[in-house]
């Protein structure tokens, strides 16, 4: 390994990991506790914390509109030139499952990703990248546009010009798993895309629980026999997905808005090249368009 040009192995962050995950979690679980949750605040606190959901796995009401939440996250992919995919899903291959697939890794993009070793993945083109995200949308699994600290740790890269797309199930998922009794913390990690609306028809709800069993962030309940949403609802689509009297509809009303609120998302969370970002971009990062 040329440690000046790359970062670690494979070897080395899943070892990392071995060592790291029960801290993580640790952390999370008593991220609501008296006193300590003080201390595990910067750890998982905002700018160094943040994550959007983009609910790949939702099939909207229309066919018109049914890819709509894949397409915004394809036209992203077109506008990053380094798309990196990590040959596995290191939450998957930590906790040794292979359902969802376990070679649906990480995607990461942006100039840092050229410190990623070779051993942990492939450059893609776009059209490698947006089949990546297609089958991840045909395995239910959900987007997430990540930007955490813990990620240049593990792969020795920069930060600010680096982004992951993780591609998360709800059982074997570092981002997604102890996050229903959070702390201040992680109250405000992830954030909801704007120009995604969820809504409960009163009339097909049978207050059965289903979706707020699913909600990994406990933004559900179910009161008066209908389910309601709280303000922490992260807009990832699973409650739309497992309801079995499809009682939940996602909208989405026009695509280029929501396009744009996923950029503003992006560059206020980061530096991260974007060909379409426009002037006001170009001058954060110095450059002229």
């Amino acid at each position: 390994m040329n440690i000046l040009k790359y970062g670690p192995t494979k070897s080395m962050v899943r070892t990392s990991v071995r060592i790291f995950w029960p801290l993580m979690i640790a952390g999370k679980r008593l991220s609501n506790a008296p006193l300590l949750k003080w201390l595990i605040y910067p750890f998982f606190a905002r700018p160094f914390n943040e994550l959007t959901s983009v609910p790949i796995n939702v099939k909207l009401d229309t066919p018109k509109s049914a890819a709509l939440p894949r397409r915004i996250l394809h036209r992203l992919l077109a506008d990053v030139d380094e798309k990196f995919i990590l040959g596995e899903c290191i939450c998957r291959a930590h906790d040794r499952v292979n359902a969802p697939p376990r070679d649906l890794g990480c995607m990461v993009l942006g100039p840092a990703s050229a410190r990623m070793h070779p051993s942990h993945g492939r450059f893609v083109d776009t059209a490698g990248a947006i089949a990546h995200v297609d089958r991840a949308a045909r395995e239910g699994l959900v987007a997430n546009v990540a930007h955490v600290w813990i990620d240049p740790v593990a792969f020795w890269t920069r930060f600010r010009d680096l982004m992951f797309i993780c591609f998360c199930d709800d059982a074997s998922c570092l981002y997604r798993t102890h996050m229903k009794h959070r702390g201040p913390s992680l109250e405000r990690a992830y954030r909801r895309l704007p120009g995604i609306t969820l809504a409960v028809d009163a009339k097909k709800c049978t207050g059965c629980g289903t979706c707020a069993n699913a909600c990994f962030l406990a933004a559900i309940e179910v009161r008066d026999e209908k389910a309601t949403f709280s303000e922490s609802c992260a807009g990832c689509g699973r409650c739309a997905e497992v309801c079995p009297e499809g009682a939940v509809a996602m909208t989405i009303e026009n695509e280029e808005m929501l396009y744009q609120q996923l950029l503003a998302r992006v560059r206020e969370m980061s530096d991260l090249p974007l060909k379409g970002m426009g002037a006001q971009g170009a001058e954060r990062r110095g450059g002229v368009q």
